[in-house]
């Protein structure tokens, strides 16, 4: 893995970003706010609670991590890649339906907090829970880690630091909390690849955070994250040994890589008897998993250890995608004699995605038949899983390369080799299908590919109304379809979602304006939108009353 010079500013920050944003010492306030931009601006701070607040209600704490999310949502190195988001989603679901049936979610948290997980790209190996349980996971992390049980240990802690209310516990003992200065914490970590300096303005008092007191959660905090986490994974069917083997990999990581490049071992302090704890739940049963039939429980954990090892190969290319960076990926790769096909496979799919990015066709061609020609020793499931992620990613290296035509027509016709793998009616299906609809020439002949384009992303929104890209590429489709005043309202929604209230009722009240004659179906879309800059409106008016306590 690649190293990095770190500032001192970035230091300190590294040493509250793997513990979660939410154990900044919160008396430490940024003297501004931030800006569209992401900059701070000279302005009386906000502050969410009083130095009299004894506890923080599940819903004050919601609002606040509703408030920073708005802000890091603006920041380009939070991504949306939609096989990658999936993925993490899929072991983050698992785990909270695990806490579920634990009991360790209160209908309070379960009904009220987002559990929302998100992607940044960023090198560094690193994990975080927000207010109202909002998870940043880093692509770093999701590159390095060794198999889905891994990650999902990191998951898991983070998790229970969040269903045993720590957030709230160690706000609650702040004397001001602002909404602000976590904000910026987060951004400054976020801009320290692309400007130093500007970074170093955003984290205020960075360099006073180095002091013990202040740092984290306590470790008492930190032991019952390790133990509820622990818990919690095991019984979502994940191996209780991957919480053990990440300690491990992480200690390992830090002996022979100091430049921190792993804020995580910073906040998390590795020592000998912390994974002695971690080795010790295991007991004598700790490598079993839940009994299922061996034979149907061996082909699911190969096809979710195939489809990690796929994942991680991907955010180890969409984590850097300079082209000097991609560059090395794109080479046939060298690989130890005995290497598993699943290994082989990940090294293919690397140089397919690094082929993509680059829209480098020979490339990726090349990459696309070798990766195919590993999967005869596959067991089904295994299979189905590789093919799926293949043909995707077939799809994807066409679009870059300007065969849209041939995309289009494999998509459509059903002539793609490993189309009975993909899922049609899934969200990566879903934004790739538009994405090619809309590279489609501007003709009467494509209205087809975009009304069926546009009927999937409105079945997506419908079910998941804060999807940005979906709503983006919706708006665009509409467009096309010469349906404006829709248009208007999903770039609305887009811009909203992307942490923009006020851009998107702006765009409303223009509506508003332009079509000021409808007709009765416009007046509907209107109607709607109406609904919808109203709610944003009390969003904001609900923000300026926290600002005054």
């Amino acid at each position: 893995m690649a190293t990095h010079t770190v500032t001192a500013p970035l230091r300190s920050l590294a040493l509250l970003l793997g513990i979660g944003l939410t154990a900044l010492p919160l008396g430490l306030q940024a003297q501004g706010r931030i800006s569209a931009a992401g900059t701070l601006v000279d302005a009386p701070l906000p502050a969410l609670g009083d130095s009299n607040s004894q506890s923080l209600s599940p819903a004050a704490e919601r609002r606040l991590g509703d408030r920073i999310m708005r802000s890091i949502l603006r920041d380009p190195d939070v991504i949306d890649d939609p096989l990658a988001r999936e993925y993490v989603q899929a072991l983050w679901s698992a785990l909270l339906s695990s806490a579920r049936q634990r009991g360790d979610l209160s209908e309070d948290l379960d009904t009220v907090y987002a559990w929302s997980p998100f992607l940044i790209r960023d090198r560094s190996v690193n994990a975080f829970a927000l207010p109202g349980g909002y998870i940043g996971v880093h692509l770093g992390l999701l590159s390095m880690t060794r198999s889905p049980d891994e990650l999902a240990s990191v998951l898991a802690h983070e998790l229970s630091h969040v269903t045993q209310r720590h957030i709230a516990r160690m706000m609650s003992q702040a004397k001001q909390t602002s909404w602000v200065s976590i904000a910026s914490m987060v951004l400054g970590a976020l801009a320290m690849s692309r400007n130093p300096e500007g970074a170093q303005a955003l984290i205020v008092g960075g360099q006073g955070l180095a002091a013990q007191g202040q740092l984290n959660f306590s470790r008492d905090m930190e032991r019952e994250a390790d133990r509820v986490g622990f818990g919690v994974m095991g019984e979502a069917g994940f191996a209780p040994a991957g919480m053990m083997q990440m300690f491990e990999q992480l200690q390992m990581a830090s002996r022979l890589n100091d430049d921190n490049n792993y804020p995580y071992l910073r906040t998390h302090p590795l020592t000998t008897e912390r994974i002695g704890e971690a080795r010790a739940r295991m007991g004598g049963s700790g490598l079993q998993i839940q009994a299922i039939d061996p034979a149907s429980r061996s082909e699911a954990l190969q096809a979710l250890s195939l489809r990690h090892a796929l994942m991680a190969a991907r955010s180890r290319v969409l984590m850097d995608t300079r082209s000097a960076s991609l560059q090395p990926w794109i080479k046939p790769p060298s690989l130890p004699p005995g290497a598993s096909p699943t290994a082989i496979l990940a090294q293919h799919y690397t140089r397919l995605v690094a082929a993509t990015q680059l829209k480098d066709r020979a490339h990726a061609d090349d990459a696309l038949s070798q990766a195919r020609a590993t999967l005869a020793p596959l067991k089904d499931g295994p299979a189905r899983e590789a093919r799926r992620m293949l043909a995707l990613a077939e799809l994807e290296a066409l679009l870059a390369t300007g065969r849209v035509m041939q995309a289009q027509s494999l998509l459509g016709d059903g002539l793609l080799p490993t189309a009975s793998s993909l899922s049609l009616d899934a969200r990566p299906e879903v934004i790739l299908r538009a994405r090619i609809a809309l590279s489609l020439p501007d003709a009467r002949d494509n209205r087809r590919e975009w009304q069926d384009a546009a009927g999937r992303l409105q079945t997506l929104v419908s079910l998941q109304p804060d999807d940005a890209t979906a709503w983006s590429l919706l708006s665009s489709l509409w467009s096309r379809l010469g349906q404006p005043l829709r248009a208007v309202r999903a770039e609305a929604e887009a811009t909203a979602a992307q942490g923009d209230l006020q851009g998107g009722i702006d765009r409303i009240d223009a509506a508003r304006k332009r079509f000021a004659q409808t007709s009765s179906a416009d007046l509907i879309e209107l109607t709607v939108m109406d609904s919808r800059a109203r709610r944003w409106r009390q969003t904001q008016r609900d923000d300026a009353s926290e600002d005054l306590k």
